[in-house]
């Protein structure tokens, strides 16, 4: 249904309509395309199980905001840049976790996941946003302060611009090794052998949907929606400043909610539908992993990124409302998820805190 956006955005770009418009029929042109990565990813995902299909989902999913921020660095953009990476690790986990456990939980007493492996991303993610959270501990303490939320973009000296770049590769090289203990050293905990009820279900599956897709036809449909929203990304980021200043928010939230909620769209569905249908595991690997690859990948490229992009390199120094709210977030999932199971209420209790959070971010 939203398909239609995405030429009509480019229409009205190339028109020079109103930056609101613009905004907002781009921000929904990015939805399909980002579905469509969901789509083709869930599709792996029957065949190689919850560990490597939670891997396969955030890493397609995250590609439309990734794209989305290479834009606004290009820009110079720092702020939204950073807002938006943030907004992304807030709503995975509070956002897109609570949904999964409020629907999933509904007409159940509770449901299950390994507790193993949430706990472990878990632990990365806390890990992550340690070193993420350094830039803004020193430019405390030895800098000129945080940045404002009002702001787009703040130079910093070249000692914090080093500082983050040898955070980047430390947790570029943590992300790595991450990626050999799930998937080889440690592949049993993230992606173990199927039940008889998980093997009847995926048989289920096939003989209602059809098999899943070959891998040619995931490719370019991955292809495809790269294309697209790599177009719509530059429609989108072109118009933020501007529509941001006529409908009267800071170019902070939109970047921290607006901005995290649409590029994340693919994963934000597909979570939710998989906790519906009890596979608790696949979602919380969708939710947590996605944040942990956001800290551990995303901000650490862009940061990389942005010495050759922009007007001057992005330290990742976070201002005071991203600093407390990620830190209150990972602490939040670090909780919920050490039991291994998780019910209704849960999810209301998350949603919770990224309401009172966005409340912040609004009035910031």
């Amino acid at each position: 249904m939203l398909v239609p956006a995405i030429p009509v955005a480019i229409a009205l770009d190339l028109a020079h309509a109103g930056a609101v418009i613009i905004f907002i029929v781009s921000a929904l042109g990015v939805i399909p395309t980002a579905a469509l990565m969901g789509k083709v990813t869930e599709e792996l995902a029957a065949r190689s199980g919850p560990g490597i299909g939670g891997l396969l989902n955030v890493t397609f999913g995250n590609a439309p905001e990734i794209i989305i921020a290479l834009f606004a660095l290009n820009a110079g953009l720092h702020e939204v840049v950073k807002a938006s990476l943030i907004g992304s690790i807030l709503g995975n986990i509070l956002l897109v976790m609570g949904a999964s456990m409020f629907i999933g939980g509904l007409g159940r007493e509770r449901q299950r996941f390994n507790a193993t492996t949430a706990s472990a991303q878990s632990l990365m993610l806390l890990l992550a946003v340690a070193a993420l959270a350094m830039p803004a501990i020193f430019e405390l303490v030895e800098g000129r302060g945080l940045p404002h939320p009002g702001d787009e973009r703040v130079r910093y000296d070249s000692t914090v611009e080093h500082l983050s770049l040898a955070v980047a590769i430390v947790l570029l090289v943590t992300y790595v090794a991450g990626l050999l203990f799930s998937l080889k050293t440690h592949r049993d905990l993230f992606n173990p052998e199927a039940t008889e009820e998980e093997t009847a279900a995926t048989a289920a599956h096939e003989e209602e949907h059809g098999p899943p897709w070959p891998v040619r036809k995931a490719v370019i449909a991955l292809a495809l929606a790269g294309v697209a929203v790599g177009v719509m990304s530059e429609i989108l980021v072109g118009s933020i400043s501007d529509a941001a200043s006529s409908i009267g928010l800071s170019e902070f939230f939109v970047g921290v909610i607006v901005v995290a909620i649409v590029g994340n769209a693919a994963e934000h569905w597909v979570a939710v539908l998989v906790a519906r249908k009890d596979k608790m595991d696949l979602a919380v690997n969708i939710a947590i992993g996605s944040s942990a690859q956001i800290a551990l990948f995303a901000a650490p490229v862009l940061v990389l990124a942005s010495f050759v992009l922009g007007p001057f390199p992005m330290p990742f120094v976070l201002n005071g409302f991203e600093l407390g709210g990620v830190i209150i977030a990972v602490l939040v999932a670090a909780h919920v998820t050490n039991e291994g199971e998780s019910h209704w209420f849960e999810g209301v209790q998350l949603l919770a805190v990224y309401a009172v959070l966005g409340l912040a971010f609004f009035f910031a």
